[in-house]
């Protein structure tokens, strides 16, 4: 198979870097990629967002299948696009994209379908939201409607960080037209966990479960950012709980979809909150979290290209997905000084081949840039995915942050307690 991945960060590297390992595969691209991608694939110089150069590259080179890491493009129609022309495409359409690309969308769904989920009311009008959070009161959820780079998203412990978070998304505009309306919802309680199905439209099948840290800073403080480390599975969410989810929250969101004329097809990444009464949803994604994926793709038996094929082609009914469940994963990103406001760019990263060599540990590139004599810089906010697998948990972290500990990268830094809540 000819496979063209879209995407240039940690999770890309991942997709590429197990899309690499099967048998049936002929050539990989990446388009535009990173230093890592460009170990295990082709990169191609094409912007995530030049969906007719995208499509035309795949037409030229006859690709079999076109994965889609970033959400951007499949709510902006790169599926569509590629399914004019008849090209496979891992990644939903743009109506189905709606999942991700508006809020208000996805609760629309929840309700129709009977999912549980936190009670909700949208906006657009910032006076008007601003006297429902005086109303309500505090914990409140505030949300932009649309697409913000996993930041749009602000728990306020009071009404002046909810008010606060109104003014900065609707009056400010900080994220542009997405926060053009707010979604403000209940505060819920409990374990934050993120479930994966890969979906073909009408099937769907559990693709694992992580658990991400997203502040900053240790102890879970600080703001919010795209994701500071991960681990799978998590012991607070044991497979019964998962099979639950899915067929409470997946399969019926699923079937909601095609009934209104929109089949998802890809992943579906739920996340969710384990509350006193049972999992209720936070909301979902229609691409591989990141770094959740870096962290569910050592822990996976099986071939992985053949089953993102039977998404893509509606064949997932006979389709049986094999782990190493005798293995846990953790990931550790190191970010930039200064992430998640603007990072310190441009500094070399070396000993990066000493890391990789600790027994059970990949380095994915996230936000790196590569020079003519082959030193590796940092090029964003988060940097580099470190993973390691171990026979527990304890073991794992252990691993991957011994294999931290050897890079060489003085403006870079990183959590120390990723795990601490299953540890």
């Amino acid at each position: 198979m000819r496979v063209l991945v879209i995407g240039s960060g940690g999770r890309e590297h991942a997709l590429c870097w197990a899309i690499a390992a099967s048998p049936i595969l002929d050539q990989l691209w990446c388009a535009p990629g990173n230093p890592g991608t460009a170990q295990v694939a082709d990169n191609v110089p094409i912007g995530v967002m030049d969906t007719a150069a995208i499509v035309q590259f795949a037409l030229d080179r006859k690709v079999d299948l076109v994965v889609v890491g970033p959400e951007a493009p499949l709510v902006a129609g790169l599926s569509d696009a590629l399914a004019r022309e008849k090209i496979p495409c891992f990644g939903p359409s743009t109506a189905a994209a709606q999942l991700e690309g508006s809020k208000t969308f996805t609760k629309e769904v929840a309700d129709a379908a009977g999912i549980p989920t936190a009670k909700w009311e949208r906006f657009e009008d910032a006076q008007a939201a601003r006297e429902f959070v005086r109303r309500r009161g505090a914990p409140i959820v505030v949300k932009a409607d649309g697409l913000a780079a996993g930041k749009g998203v602000v728990v306020a412990a009071t009404e002046a960080e909810a008010i606060a978070a109104i003014d900065m998304i609707m009056e400010d505009k900080v994220f542009g037209a997405s926060g053009a309306s707010v979604v403000i919802e209940e505060c819920l309680v409990g374990e934050e966990v993120s479930l994966f199905a890969l979906c073909d439209g009408e099937t769907a099948l559990l693709f694992g479960a992580a658990q991400d840290h997203k502040r900053v800073g240790d102890g879970d403080t600080g703001p919010n950012t795209g994701g500071m480390g991960a681990y799978s599975p998590p012991p607070c969410f044991p497979p019964e709980l998962q099979e639950w989810s899915m067929n409470h929250i997946v399969r019926p969101a699923l079937a909601e979809m095609k009934s209104r004329g929109m089949p998802f097809k890809g992943v579906l990444f739920a996340g969710l909150m384990l509350t006193d009464d049972g999992p209720k949803l936070i909301e979902f994604n229609v691409r591989f979290g990141d770094p959740e994926c870096e962290a569910l793709l050592p822990r996976l038996k099986s071939d992985l290209l053949p089953a993102l094929l039977a998404a893509a082609e509606g064949e997932l009914k006979y389709f049986d997905l094999r782990w190493h469940d005798d293995l846990s994963s953790i990931v550790v990103i190191l970010a930039g000084a200064g992430y998640p406001g603007e990072p310190k760019r441009g500094g070399a990263i070396r000993k990066l081949e000493e890391a990789a060599a600790i027994p059970n540990v990949q380095v994915f590139h996230a936000g790196t840039k590569q020079d003519a004599d082959g030193t590796i810089r940092a090029d964003g906010g988060r940097v580099l995915a470190v993973c390691a697998t171990g026979t527990d948990l304890r073991a794992a972290k252990n691993a991957a942050y011994a294999a931290v500990d050897r890079i060489d990268w003085p403006d870079g830094f990183c959590r120390r307690d990723i795990g601490w809540r299953a540890l």
